[in-house]
């Protein structure tokens, strides 16, 4: 007689088995979403011949929708958003209905390192296909907005032919590598990650082999000691570190990124030699092409399988599987003393000369501008800008005595050079007026909001980030930032649904980074903005100890003075 189950309630239970992760060196192979289907299907890099042979010629309507919004990102194209949607329907509308006919393209900027003749056909492009319009990203890349897709071809050849591309700037891919914007120029600098960066760039970029990843994978190579590409949010990123007895070098750092479910980079304690930093990067890179999680999208980023993981396990695996070598051991970074990383002002270089760097409003430019400041820097310097990753730009190498006479010219494009803390510290992402993940508007809010803030607090000189968000994706990387603004819809004091932001507070980078402290309850309308922030910065003054940033005075001060 068969025994009775001593639990039935748990034999009536279905069993049922976990499908894994989707990862493909656990043998799952078969696509698990919509995204892994289409990239199975084809390799994004082949939409290119499409667009150049069948969508430019037959127009929008002819795009295979899993071109439209899946593998024309491997190219820098998103559908934007189509005018007079309102945010509240951003989660309601298909995608279908939220496209427009008219597309941001990406154009992508490895270490954000511009020539003027580059900068100046960014600028004319715009003029010509964009209706004028150009953002300088926190990534240092320059998006375009209004492209049609019968003009994509001229764009690329105008592009390549002054050495730029759109090449994996979206999509599932290595997206731009993040550099430091003075790299090789800086007097204080630890090493200059340009070899590196230009060969990894090489090996990587275009490459099939990488063209399918479970997600976007995001990196940054810097010999900064002012910490200068926001390594601690990155998948991957090289530090410049002085090992006691190797040299200088990079520490090696994996995981970083914000997003719904932000976590910072950790160290794996190992110190890589500058003619090794691309064989890491492609280590890294193959890991996680091959072990990271592709069933579920929320969970296909780099940091989950590092969290899962542990740093000893990765490097591990990364050395025994990919490298087939043993990394050394080396120190962490030291602690930046600038409180300041955007570059900004003028800085004397280690040949004598200096550059200049500028303020635009939470990166936003135009056309015209981008096509006159290739003329001021091509008149005053040797020809060289950057872009950096606070939506800045710098002009290089600019003799003493021609720095009063760009920093003239540069004053009167509105582009400033002593900038105020909240010139310097406002961000933006694209926000409504474009993106269709977007719930309230950015760029006009944040460039106001500065307007607003300098001419209420003229006096306040203190490091501060201002970091505005359309929606709760993190573009803008609010959870980082001193004041970080999380768009959603709020009530306002009539009751009526209005855009406003929520409050995150307390958040930094380098300097004892972390994520900022959300207050029970606080969010704030549009309208309703400079009037908290100056109430809010007014306490600080109030009660700050000596020395003390606002990051540090936000984690102790009450919920009261924080509202």
């Amino acid at each position: 007689m068969a025994a009775t189950p001593q639990n039935p309630a748990a034999s009536r239970r279905k069993v049922s088995r976990h499908r894994g992760e989707g990862q493909w060196a656990a043998g799952h192979f078969t696509p698990l979403n919509g995204n892994e289907q289409f990239k199975k299907d084809d390799d994004g890099l082949n939409v290119r011949t499409r667009i150049e042979t069948i969508y430019s010629k037959r127009g929008f309507d002819s795009i295979d929708p899993n071109d439209l919004r899946g593998r024309m990102r491997w190219w820098g194209l998103y559908t934007q958003r189509r005018p007079g949607i309102d945010g509240g329907k951003t989660a309601i509308l298909e995608p279908e209905e939220l496209d427009d006919s008219y597309f941001m393209l990406r154009v992508r900027i490895d270490g954000g390192r511009l020539t003027t003749e580059q900068l100046r056909v960014i600028g004319e492009i715009s003029q010509e296909f964009a209706r004028g319009t150009a953002d300088i990203t926190d990534r240092q890349n320059i998006q375009l907005h209004w492209i049609r897709i019968e003009d994509v071809p001229e764009i690329w050849n105008r592009l390549e032919a002054v050495g730029l591309s759109t090449t994996e700037a979206c999509g599932d891919t290595p997206r731009a590598f993040l550099g430091s914007p003075v790299a090789g120029i800086a007097e204080d600098e630890i090493i200059d990650g340009t070899p590196a960066l230009e060969e990894a760039h090489r090996r990587v970029v275009g490459n099939p082999a990488y063209s399918n990843l479970p997600r976007k994978f995001k990196t940054a190579i810097s010999g900064s000691p002012l910490l200068d590409v926001a390594h601690e949010i990155n998948d991957i990123a090289f530090v410049g570190v002085r090992h006691p007895e190797l040299g200088p070098g990079f520490d090696l750092w994996v995981g970083g990124g914000l997003s719904t479910n932000p976590k910072l980079g950790v160290r794996l304690g190992a110190w890589v030699p500058l003619d090794e930093v691309p064989d890491v990067l492609e280590g890294v890179i193959s890991i996680f092409r091959d072990y990271g999680y592709r069933r579920l999208r929320n969970r296909a980023r780099l940091k989950f399988l590092v969290a899962d993981w542990g740093p000893e396990k990765f490097r591990q695996v990364l050395q025994d599987e990919y490298l087939k070598r043993e990394l050394a051991d080396g120190p962490a970074p030291a602690e930046p003393v600038e409180r300041w990383r955007d570059h900004v002002g003028v800085h004397r270089q280690k040949d004598g000369r200096y550059y200049v760097g500028f303020a635009p409003r939470v990166g936003r430019v135009d056309g015209a501008t981008l096509t006159k400041i290739a003329d001021l820097a091509a008149a005053h310097g040797s020809g060289r800008l950057r872009t950096t990753v606070e939506q800045k730009m710098i002009v290089l190498d600019v003799a003493e005595e021609q720095v009063a006479s760009l920093t003239e010219g540069l004053r009167a494009l509105d582009l400033v050079v002593e900038a105020s803390s909240f010139r310097r510290g406002t961000m933006a992402c694209t926000g409504i007026e474009f993106c269709k993940l977007a719930i309230v508007e950015t760029k006009a809010r944040g460039a106001a909001l500065i307007d607003e803030l300098e001419r209420r607090l003229p006096e306040f000189d203190e490091p501060l980030t201002i970091n505005l968000n359309g929606c709760p994706n993190a573009c803008a990387r609010i959870q980082v930032a001193d004041i970080g603004l999380k768009g959603q819809l709020v009530l306002d004091e009539t009751g009526q649904q209005v855009e406003g932001y929520q409050v995150h507070l307390g958040g930094a980078l380098g300097l004892q980074a972390g994520f900022g402290r959300k207050v029970r309850g606080l969010k704030v309308t549009s309208a309703e903005l400079p009037d908290y922030i100056e109430r809010v910065l007014r306490r600080y003054l109030e009660q700050r100890e000596p020395g003390e940033r606002f990051a540090a005075w936000t984690t102790r001060a009450a919920e009261g003075d924080l509202s």
